[in-house]
C-alpha cells in the first residue's frame, strides 16, 4: 500500500533553517509529481511547493518563493523540502503529498515550529 512518511521538523528560530524529507513505498515514486502542503488548526491546506515526476519542474507558494527549496531523488524514493530563511508564520504540519496539487495519498505530517 502507498505510504508516505515525513520526517525531519522541529523547533527553529526566525532565519534559521530546516530539512524535510519524506520516504515514499508502495507505488513506483518515479512516475509521480510529489508536493509538499501545510495546514495550521483551523485553517485548510496550503500547497507550498511541487516537482514533476523528473524533477523538471518545480514550483512555490508566494509565500515561500525564495525561501524553500524541492528537490526529490528518485533512486531513494524520497523528496526533500529544503526550508531556509524560516519565519513564525511557517509554523505548520507539513504533509508529504503524492501528486500536483490534486493529492490522492499524504503521510502524517511532521510539525515545524519557528519561534525564538
Amino acid at each position: 500500500q502507498v505510504q508516505l512518511v515525513e520526517s525531519g521538523g522541529g523547533l527553529a528560530q526566525p532565519g534559521g533553517s530546516l530539512r524535510l524529507s519524506c520516504a515514499a513505498s508502495g507505488f513506483t515514486f518515479s512516475s509521480y509529481p510529489m508536493s509538499w502542503a501545510r495546514q495550521v488548526p483551523g485553517k485548510g491546506l496550503e500547497w507550498v511547493s511541487g516537482i514533476y515526476k523528473d524533477s523538471s519542474h518545480t514550483g512555490y507558494a508566494d509565500s515561500v518563493k525564495g525561501r524553500f527549496t524541492i528537490s526529490r531523488d528518485n533512486a531513494k524514493n524520497t523528496v526533500y523540502l529544503q526550508m531556509n530563511s524560516l519565519k513564525p508564520e511557517d509554523t505548520a504540519l507539513y504533509y508529504c503529498a503524492r501528486n500536483w496539487r490534486d493529492y490522492d495519498y499524504w503521510g502524517q505530517g511532521t510539525q515545524v515550529t519557528v519561534s525564538s
